[in-house]
């Protein structure tokens, strides 16, 4: 499965109501860190069938970033039933981020 783009619009339907837990990374095409998690982000989501791997432009959707309190990015939620369970920032190597998110779900 591959990473899902979210939006303001979508967040809700997408995120909130999804029926297993999603990992939301909130990104912008501007940000160095964000272009190199991007790629591990797309191998987990392609090895994963547990989580969603979900990326949201902060550029184009500011709602949801500043209903989180996203100070800075990328910034990394992992929500379960609706609610954010995990928070993270930055860049992080693979194995780092699959045991974070093993632990969060």
């Amino acid at each position: 499965m591959a990473t899902i783009a979210v939006t303001d619009e979508s967040f809700e339907a997408e995120v909130l109501n999804a029926g297993k837990p999603v990992l939301l990374d909130f990104w912008a095409p501007w940000c160095g860190p964000c272009k190199m998690i991007g790629p591990v982000l797309e191998e987990i989501a392609g090895e994963r069938d547990d989580i969603v791997i979900a990326k949201m432009n902060i550029d184009e959707n500011p709602e949801t970033p500043t209903r989180f309190g996203v100070r800075s990015i990328p910034t990394l939620l992992i929500f379960k039933g609706g609610e954010p369970v995990a928070t993270t920032l930055g860049a992080k190597p693979k194995a780092a981020l699959s045991q974070w998110i093993n632990s969060a779900i």
